[in-house]
């Protein structure tokens, strides 16, 4: 308990650091906040005197601040300037396209990657070179161009999944997130086996896998219970971090595949200078990171007890 409470006032405290950096940073470019609530217009001086008062500009930064994070523990982040609406109704709306997405390529990453690098520490010769070799070339192609490939090849060419929209139901989207899972999955899943190929690899050198095998214990046993169990640690650091990052390469994928989800917001709000949504999809983004990462730490104590102490 000491250890799950010390990790959730250390999630607190980044998250408050966090919210301070994504309201403060948007004020501190040429112009600040006026010069998104202008957009391209001059504004008279009457226009300036409005937005000033309706927006509480006058009143001191932390006073502002402090506000703006009590209205945003209580789910108000504020109006958007483009789409004249609340925030929270659009993030609401797309946020589960951008959920789907992610979860369904963490269950690629996962699965793909756990196996492919295992397979390959275990086996050996033509299986690790094989798996190398796809994780390298996965690897060196960028997201959108493995995403492009994907969509001439079985979206137009073979016609087996549809290019876009996200689908309605379980298996509807399955359907239509298979393409866009696939691109945000492919790098990643090759990272992560390679990670895992040498993870087990080195863990079969060590003295106590040994010592099992010396003692004549069954080799899908010392697999299950030295091999993996130890190498499941480094492996799970990788897999936190990667399932995280997955948030932000989201934008790019969601681009790509039209999808309506946070991503697809957040570079349309960045284009048309909607800082009530940028600070709200980022502050979204890096609590989900530092969520994952918690969940990462909780893990290790599970898997290594000696972790927790």
């Amino acid at each position: 308990m000491k250890f799950v409470l010390l990790r959730l006032v250390g999630l607190a405290a980044v998250l408050l650091v966090a919210s301070f950096l994504v309201y403060g940073l948007l004020y501190l470019v040429p112009g600040g906040p006026m010069s998104f609530l202008l957009g391209n217009r001059t504004g008279t001086a009457e226009q300036i005197a409005a937005i000033r008062a309706q927006y509480h500009l006058a009143d001191p930064f932390v006073v502002r601040y402090f506000n703006w994070l009590g209205d945003a523990l209580g789910g108000d982040f504020g109006r958007s300037l483009v789409y004249r609406q609340d925030v929270t109704a659009l993030l609401a709306g797309r946020v589960a396209t951008t959920l789907w997405l992610v979860a369904y390529a963490s269950v690629l990453i996962v699965v793909g990657g756990l196996a492919a690098g295992s397979l390959a520490a275990l086996r050996g010769g033509r299986t690790d070179t094989l798996v190398s070799g796809v994780s390298s070339l996965f690897l060196a192609t960028p997201v959108f161009v493995i995403g492009v490939v994907l969509v001439i090849v079985f979206a137009r060419g073979l016609g087996w999944f549809p290019v876009f929209g996200a689908g309605e139901g379980f298996f509807d989207r399955v359907h239509h997130l298979t393409l866009p899972a696939l691109t945000l999955a492919l790098g990643s899943a090759a990272y992560l086996a390679r990670i895992t190929r040498a993870s087990v690899r080195e863990e079969m050198g060590r003295e106590h896998v040994e010592t099992a095998r010396s003692r004549g214990l069954a080799e899908s046993l010392i697999v299950r219970k030295h091999v993996l169990r130890n190498a499941a640690v480094p492996v799970t650091t990788v897999i936190g971090l990667t399932v995280a990052g997955l948030l932000a390469g989201a934008v790019v994928v969601e681009n790509v595949f039209a999808l309506d989800g946070i991503g697809s917001l957040f570079v349309r709000a960045i284009m048309q200078r909607d800082f009530a949504v940028v600070q709200a999809v980022v502050l979204v983004l890096v609590g989900a990171f530092v969520v994952v990462n918690l969940v990462v730490d909780l893990l290790y104590s599970v898997l290594d007890p000696r972790m927790a102490r």
